[in-house]
């Protein structure tokens, strides 16, 4: 395989995976090369070939079962097929529980939305919001599935033993960015060990070593699935590049929901450390935008002294001075992929699946001096 230079090396995968399924070179009824496979075939990291798979997940062209593996989903003439499957149920449930609804005004949560929706009207079915309660109570009707978004800021979490019961009874349950192996429910994530690897990789390539993180929990051992991920994500760049990861560098912030007094706390330990970092990784935007304050007041120039990075796109990032860089999450996706999750019957197993965030190059980042 030649390597296109035009395009990023998982791109130039999927596009030869593509014409090599079309070709027919794979059994259909086969599993799909593994992760491990494909990096030896096509001789380059896991990383790569992780996005890859992802990517071809997203597109609808391949799916995981656990302990089976991943296969092609083709017609009779193998050629590639989003599905071709046929819908089981009529009504989906999106189960959330808050005191307030402008959470949902906020752009993750928004585009969720958004992609539910579309999700819906594309397969005709209807989609309805429901406020479980401080009783977890769900409706009872014919045909119907339910979309979970296990926890919400300032909201009580969905209790494990709730979330046991619905399985038990036999409901039809996705979640959406919580996963519970243990249960085996189906759940659909966006892939923030791939958002952290983005975060921190796009850093390092610019020649910064000293990279602050700062992340959302109660203390290093208690930080939520999400942050933990990019975390994960974070330290596996550093490894990559041989650079030794440094506790010292790492802050945790408490708080219910994000905000900008979090990173502007941050910023204030990291910046009076002996050997401060010369880049934050600070893994939401709101965060960021607290260290871009707080860099400001100690006349500190962002990128020319420091390069920051958020995480999430909110609306005013590309309006912060400077303009954020961040990750994008592709929520809309998210929405999407768990409507077609519920809405067909897939293959026995613990069904999962990833979106693939991208990284947003703005003006807070550059080149280390």
């Amino acid at each position: 395989m030649l390597k296109d230079k035009k395009k990023p090396l998982y791109q130039t995968i999927i596009d030869d995976l593509k014409k090599r399924i079309q070709a027919g070179e794979f059994e259909p009824t086969l599993p799909f090369p593994s992760q491990s496979e494909l990096t030896q075939m096509y001789n380059t990291s896991e990383i790569t070939t992780r996005r890859a798979l992802l990517e071809l997940a997203n597109e609808g062209i391949i799916y995981r079962t656990q302990k089976k593996g991943t296969f092609l989903r083709l017609d009779d003439n193998k050629q590639i097929v989003k599905s071709n499957l046929q819908p089981n149920i009529k009504k989906i449930f999106f189960v959330y529980h808050t005191d307030s609804l402008i959470i949902f005004e906020r752009r993750f949560y928004g585009d969720l939305l958004e992609g539910l929706k579309k999700g819906s009207e594309e397969n005709g079915i209807e989609i309805q919001m429901w406020d479980m309660g401080n009783k977890f109570e769900l409706p009872e009707e014919d045909d119907i599935g339910f979309i979970l978004l296990p926890s919400l800021p300032l909201a009580t979490e969905i209790p494990m033993e709730i979330l046991k019961k619905w399985k038990d009874e036999d409901r039809k349950l996705v979640t959406i960015q919580y996963y519970y192996p243990h249960l085996q429910i189906p759940y659909v994530i966006v892939d923030n060990l791939t958002g952290g690897y983005l975060a921190t990789e796009h850093l390092l390539i610019h020649g910064h070593t000293r990279i602050g993180i700062i992340l959302t929990g109660k203390s290093f051992f208690e930080i939520n699935q999400e942050f933990s991920f990019r975390l994960q994500g974070y330290k596996l760049a550093l490894n990559q590049h041989n650079i030794e990861f440094d506790i010292d560098l790492v802050c945790v912030m408490s708080g219910n929901e994000e905000s900008e007094a979090m990173g502007y706390q941050a910023f204030q330990q990291l910046a009076d450390l002996p050997n401060p970092p010369t880049a934050i990784f600070a893994t939401s935007d709101y965060k960021a935008i607290g260290v871009l304050k707080a860099a400001k007041e100690r006349g500190i120039s962002v990128p020319e002294d420091l390069s920051v990075v958020g995480y999430d796109d909110i609306m005013i990032s590309q309006f912060a001075s400077p303009s954020l860089t961040t990750i994008r999450q592709n929520t809309d996706l998210l929405g999407k992929k768990a409507v077609e999750m519920l809405n067909f019957e897939y293959p026995r197993g613990n069904m999962r699946d990833e979106i693939v965030p991208e990284l947003i190059v703005r003006n807070s980042t550059g080149p280390k001096r």
